[in-house]
């Protein structure tokens, strides 16, 4: 919302094209149909049932691309095609600062928050949450857990640039990105403490342990987080009061099934 009502009226009215795996998409949507402009959007055709439907469901078109690394080829051409302004799900100041106020919510019930732990896509929304925490709470650390099989940000930080992955696959689709935003990585190489790689196993068991523990249903990106602080991946201080955020829970229940009978 905040990033689509920085536009101009020009720019919402001849539309707006995204693309995303399934949960930017939904929120690009939703957004663009509560100030009616027209949303496209660019997704995978592995993109789970459930965010198809409830990105459709929301008033969006979707034009689908064969993977992951075919997104920004077809965003280019619907651009051409209809003159949509490209809003990027994560390489974005206005996304990137609408994802902060979820950390000054956790900060207004938990002021005393030492550690924040971040599910990494492409790095939209720890940039956010990193920004928020280290002006509010200098003293707490963020730290991002990433796929092996899609750790876009951890090759740019290694690199010192954003690197294209040759290869996205995870069982994760929400941090599923491939390539790490110019935007997110300044903010992250200045404000992020580290950024952890973890197996799949390690994300599938912090669904796992949220189904059963605390009764939250999160998809394998939202649990990337829980996941990597069960395996002891993140390093927590001794007293320190830690939040993991549990950054979505569109999952296809088939799918969910599959993670407890493995």
């Amino acid at each position: 919302m905040h990033a689509i009502l920085g536009l101009s009226d020009a720019q919402r009215a001849n539309g707006i094209v995204t693309m995303s795996a399934g949960n930017a998409a939904q929120a690009i949507a939703y957004a663009g149909r509560a100030v009616g402009a027209k949303v496209t959007v660019a997704m995978p055709q592995s993109a789970p049932k459930t965010k198809v439907e409830a990105t459709r469901g929301y008033g969006a078109q979707i034009i689908f691309a064969p993977d992951m690394l075919g997104l920004r080829a077809l965003v280019k051409e619907i651009q051409e095609r209809q003159g949509s302004y490209f809003l990027h799900p994560y390489d974005d100041d206005g996304m990137i600062a609408g994802h902060g106020t979820c950390a000054l919510e956790v900060l207004d019930d938990l002021p005393d928050a030492d550690l924040f732990v971040v599910g990494v896509g492409g790095g939209g929304l720890i940039s956010g949450i990193a920004v928020a925490v280290t002006e509010k709470r200098p003293r707490a650390r963020v730290v991002g857990v990433e796929p092996e099989g899609a750790n876009a940000v951890r090759r740019a930080l290694d690199a010192g640039a954003p690197v294209p992955l040759e290869r996205v696959q995870t069982v994760a689709d929400g941090l599923a990105a491939p390539i790490a935003g110019v935007r997110n990585l300044e903010i992250i190489r200045r404000r992020v403490a580290d950024v952890v790689v973890v197996s799949d196993d390690v994300i599938v068991e912090g669904v796992r342990f949220l189904a059963s523990r605390a009764r939250l249903v999160a998809e394998p990106a939202g649990g990337a987080a829980v996941g990597a602080l069960l395996a002891g991946r993140v390093a927590v201080r001794p007293g320190e009061n830690v939040v993991a955020v549990v950054s979505g829970g569109n999952v296809d229940l088939s799918r969910l099934a599959e993670f407890f009978t493995a």
